[in-house]
Parts: structure tokens; sequence; C-alpha cells
């Protein structure tokens, strides 16, 4: 499965990576990799959209939580869009629901 990565600057001062596919062992790396990158090019309020992800593995959600203290010792912060009931499953079994703002669109997470 391929992974999509599509980033949209436009909704300033957050940026909005949009993940489509599967974050598992295979595909988080290059997860990793864009993280990386937008925090390098100085992107400090990254909201990732998770609402076209078909799977997250313990692999992807030790990626977020990467970028997010990645991104809160560089004075930022990351939250995420999730709608889907087996996504956020993964979120609350894990008590990463009270680590990540979760909100339901990216209007709503982009609007503070």
């Amino acid at each position: 499965m391929e992974l999509g990565l599509d980033v949209d600057d436009s909704r300033s001062p957050h940026t909005v990576l949009a993940v489509k596919g599967e974050v598992d062992v295979y595909t988080a790396p290059r997860l990793r990799e864009k993280l990386v990158d937008l925090v390098s090019q100085g992107h400090r309020q990254i909201v990732v959209d998770l609402d076209g992800v078909d799977f997250l593995d313990s692999t992807g959600l030790g990626v977020l939580v990467g970028g997010l203290k990645r991104l809160r010792s560089n004075g930022g912060d990351l939250s995420l869009v999730c709608t889907q009931a087996r996504i956020l499953k993964v979120f609350e079994i894990t008590g990463m629901t009270t680590v990540f703002s979760i909100s339901a669109s990216v209007d709503e997470a982009t609007a503070n």
C-alpha cells in the first residue's frame, strides 16, 4: 500500500499534513522523514490529518509521538484530525488521547 503525504500550508500559521493509506512498519519512516523536513523548514504548528488512514500500527503511533516531541522542543505543537473509530481506538487504548489534541476536522484543528 502506498502512503500518501500531502502538505497544505495555506492555513497559516498551521501546516496541514494529510496522510492517506496505511501507516505501518514499512511506511512510517516516510512519515517520520516528512515531519522532520517540515520542522527543519520552520513549520511549528502542524496538523496531521489522519482521516485518509486505513491502518495505524504502533510504529506509526511512535512516529507521531516523536513528531510531537520534536515540535514541542522547538516551540511548536502537533495536533491530529481523526474521525475514524478504528484509528481513534488506537489512541484510546494506548492512552494517547491525553497526549494529542484530536479534532474532528481540519477547520476545527486550525481554528485556534
